[in-house]
């Protein structure tokens, strides 16, 4: 399975990719985060992927500096330069890079262009689907 077929099953809101520009204001990432329900932003400028900040990134920062950290730019919490994977990519080498890196999110690019993000809750979502359908083609064998 690749990354495009996780692509794919993620229609409708869950497609879409939620950016934040690096000049913004880590008050209207929260926002952001809070509006789209995810955990992290993909940092852009124009096309160009430029970062990844999550909800992590802000809770550190605020154990670290305090709520004055609400008016700080984007660009001082983000994650660059950022890991991404292609479509064509494999689930299970992307799955094995997310686990060993601790990444939640990783973006997916084409022709560096942003075409999606996929998170470890995907990934899982995806394994499990494969055991299931593995497991029903186990029992329909045997009993045949």
């Amino acid at each position: 399975m690749r990354i495009s077929d996780i692509l794919r099953s993620k229609s409708g809101n869950g497609a879409a990719v939620v950016s934040i520009a690096p000049d913004a204001t880590v008050t209207e990432l929260v926002t952001l985060l809070a509006e789209h329900r995810v955990g992290a932003l993909i940092v852009t400028v124009g096309t160009d992927v430029v970062g990844i900040v999550s909800e992590r990134d802000v809770v550190r920062r605020l154990h670290e500096q305090g709520a004055d950290v609400l008016q700080a730019p984007v660009s001082e919490l983000m994650t660059s330069p950022v890991i991404t994977c292609a479509p064509s990519d494999y689930v299970d080498a992307i799955a094995e890079t997310m686990t060993q890196r601790r990444f939640r999110h990783l973006p997916v690019v084409e022709d560096g262009q942003l075409v999606g993000v996929v998170s470890i809750g995907d990934v899982v979502k995806n394994r499990i689907q494969e055991l299931e359908k593995d497991r029903s083609q186990l029992e329909q064998y045997v009993t045949g």
